[in-house]
Formats: C-alpha cells, sequence, structure tokens
C-alpha cells in the first residue's frame, strides 16, 4: 500500500485542535469545581477587601497623631469590627484582618508600642504608619475582570472566584472517552502471562494519564487480532466523545485498527506524524466522535497522549490553552543530532539542567517510569553539547498528566 507522508507534530496538534471545539458547559459548586476550565469570564460580584483591614497586630491610631500619646478605648478583631471613628488622642487595639475604625487611621506595630494599663506610647523611634492598611479594593474590585474563559481553575483560582462572591461556576463539560487495547500478544491477568505474551499495561497508563479531564473511562480490550473482535469492541465505544486506540494503527498484516475504523465508517483526518517515538498517531473522526489511535509501545503511547491526547480532551472541555507548555534548560548531557524526524527524549531532573535517562527504547517501561522531562528536539536539529539550552517538557510529578 502506498503510505502518506508523515506530517511535522506541530502541524498535527494544530490540525487535531482545529477540529475541535468544547463540549459545552455545566454549573458546579465553585468548591467541586479545581481543575476543571471556565466557560464564560469570571467577574467580580465584590470588592476585597471591602473596606480598610489592617495587615498587622498592633494599634490603630488616628493618622494625624502618628507619635502619640494615646488613650486604648476599645478593641477591633477580625469579624468584630470597632463602631466609630477614634477621637483625639484615642486608639484601639487591632488584630492582622481586623477593620480599622472609620476615617483614615494607621496601624503602630505591636513590638512599637508600650502600655501600662490603658495608656499606651511609642517604644522607641518607629511611629505608626498607614503603611500597615490593606485598603479597600487593594486585591480587586465589584465588576472586575477576575478569569478569562477558558482558564484552569487552579486551588488559588478556586479560592478566588469564592473571594469574588462565586458559589457556582459554569464549567466546560468533560468529555466521555473509550480507551482500546488490542493485540494477540496482551494478557488481560498481569499474574498469568504466556511466554508469548505480554501483561496489558497501555489501557491503564492510559486511563490514568486521563483522569481529571473526562466524566467517564470506558476500558475495552484486551482486544484480540481479528475484524470480527475489532468490530465488537468499536460497537461499545459508540456513545464516547473520544476513542483512544492502543496499538495496531501501524502497517503491519495484523495492525487492524485503520481498516477497522474505516468500516466502522470513521473518516481518517490524518495518520503517521514525523515524530520519534510516535510515528504511527492516527486521528479519526466519526460525525462528532473523535479517534485518537495511539502506536502500541509504551513509551510511544505515553509520548502521542501526551502531546495529543491530553491536548485534545482539554479542548473539549473549555481550555483556552489546551497544549504542554515547554522551558528552556541546559541538557547535562550531549544530544546527537535529529533527523528527518522531531525527537523527544527521556530525561530526569538534574542539578540546574536535565539529563539523559540511559535506556531510551520505545518498550522500556522501567524508564518511562523514572522520566520527569521530555526533551524535545526538532527535525535536522544539530548535535548539542553539554550545556546547551534545550526545549524541555515537565512532566508532572512522572505522572505525565
Amino acid at each position: 500500500m502506498s503510505l502518506p507522508p508523515p506530517i511535522p507534530h506541530e502541524e498535527a496538534q494544530a490540525r487535531l485542535l482545529a477540529m475541535a471545539a468544547p463540549l459545552g458547559s455545566e454549573r458546579r459548586p465553585t468548591g467541586d469545581t479545581a481543575g476543571r476550565y471556565l466557560a464564560a469570564p469570571l467577574l467580580a460580584r465584590r470588592t476585597q477587601p471591602p473596606a480598610d483591614l489592617s495587615a498587622m497586630d498592633g494599634y490603630a491610631v488616628r493618622a494625624d497623631e502618628l507619635t502619640g500619646p494615646w488613650q486604648v478605648v476599645g478593641e477591633s478583631a477580625a469579624g468584630h469590627p470597632f463602631d466609630r471613628a477614634l477621637a483625639p488622642g484615642e486608639a484601639i487595639r487591632i488584630s492582622t484582618g481586623a477593620l480599622m475604625p472609620q476615617g483614615e487611621a494607621a496601624v503602630l506595630l505591636q513590638e512599637n508600642a508600650e502600655r501600662e494599663g490603658n495608656a499606651l506610647r511609642l517604644n522607641g523611634e518607629d511611629a505608626a504608619t498607614p503603611r500597615h492598611v490593606r485598603r479597600n479594593g487593594l486585591d480587586f474590585a465589584q465588576g472586575d475582570a477576575l478569569l478569562d474563559a477558558g482558564t484552569r481553575l487552579s486551588p488559588a483560582a478556586v479560592a478566588l472566584a469564592l473571594s469574588g462572591g462565586h458559589g457556582t461556576l459554569d464549567v466546560g463539560r468533560l468529555p466521555r472517552i473509550a480507551v482500546l487495547d488490542s493485540g494477540d500478544e496482551l494478557a488481560a491477568d498481569p499474574e498469568s502471562v504466556a511466554p508469548h505474551q505480554i501483561p496489558a499495561s497501555n489501557g491503564a497508563m492510559l486511563a490514568a494519564m486521563c483522569k481529571g479531564l473526562v466524566s467517564e473511562i470506558d476500558r475495552l480490550g484486551p482486544v484480540p487480532d481479528t475484524m470480527e473482535a475489532m468490530r465488537a469492541a468499536l460497537a461499545q465505544a459508540d456513545a464516547a466523545d473520544v476513542l483512544v486506540t492502543s496499538g495496531g494503527a501501524s502497517v503491519g498484516d495484523h495492525d487492524l485498527v485503520r481498516p477497522a475504523l474505516e468500516e466502522w465508517e470513521a473518516e481518517i483526518a490524518f495518520w503517521r506524524i514525523a515524530m520519534k517515538p510516535g510515528k504511527p498517531l492516527l486521528i479519526a473522526r466519526k460525525g462528532a466522535q473523535f479517534v485518537v489511535g495511539l502506536p502500541g509501545n509504551p513509551v510511544s503511547s505515553m509520548v502521542t497522549a501526551y502531546l495529543f491526547l491530553l491536548p485534545l480532551l482539554r479542548r473539549l472541555a473549555g481550555a483556552a490553552q489546551p497544549l504542554p507548555r515547554a522551558i528552556t534548560l541546559p541538557t547535562l548531557d550531549a544530544l546527537p543530532a535529529t533527523g528527518g524526524r522531531a525527537e523527544l527524549v527521556r530525561a530526569r531532573m538534574g542539578d540546574g539542567g536535565v539529563t539523559l535517562l540511559g535506556q531510551q527504547d520505545s518498550s522500556a517501561l522501567r524508564a518511562l517510569a523514572a522520566s520527569e522531562a521530555l526533551i524535545a528536539r526538532p527535525a535536522h536539529a544539530g548535535e548539542a553539547k553539554a550545556g546547551d539550552m534545550v526545549a524541555v517538557y515537565l512532566l508532572s510529578g512522572g505522572g505525565w498528566t
């Protein structure tokens, strides 16, 4: 058969994301939205802080009486404000986060104060100052734009939304996926594996990568290398927004994913990318449903899932920026020149840079599990010397998510 030329992986990523659109939105309690993507811009419904607050423990005094002496006439604690303005010569005890008294006031730090009964004076040269006051609206004012649509809600963003007066949020709907392993060599039970078999591990690996980005994961397989078995498996995937296959997408006699998809009336969008590992990647559509055909070797499967499947899921879930972002770090090892394909090299974090893992074979799971970073080398790149700066994807806790 005539094979299509592999396309650059950046072009393949752009083509895939151009095909995808968010699946819609749902309203959720704000406290349950961490990791989700905002479906609409978030505006503040209140001002924070809503009034002037003390930033330190000490005493609040009038802004025109910074050196005292003063008479302590009350207290303002967090949640329990002093309810009037200070008269000349008056001060109040104040706690961090407590409401300042009415009118212009300043804070005398606890360590700069000397108190005997209710008599208060300086214990040195440091006077009271307005610097220790958090002014009304210091963080944001009612109506301010807090977060853009498509923002991933980090724990801090959840706190910001709550502080902005939002008890619920509209977030992108999470896609449903089906994960299908295929191959006669796969054994479902890792404790009972014949000499001609290997344990089926890719499906569990891919499902773990997708957690937090999907609403449901349906595991299919391992599926034998027969068209009848493939037809039956594909029939179980009709309800998924994304079908993910692992293995069978290459050009061998027993690689049945592509012909089975065509029989299933899925339309192949593109197949084969100029990337190592991961050349046999396949992307297809069946109506609104996406099919992501990943290579069977575990390294190839995980790398292509990281660069293609996860960005697709983020886009469907409403992400404005679905692609992983590379940073630049020095390589601590020399890197050979690359050929006509981009190369993703497994690495660990070293002392001030990244260092290669010794085993780069696409079947090597022990090295894959030890990977903390991917060095991204473009096609036709020259040799990189130790100390040269290289593009690096940092892998979250070794989890590739």
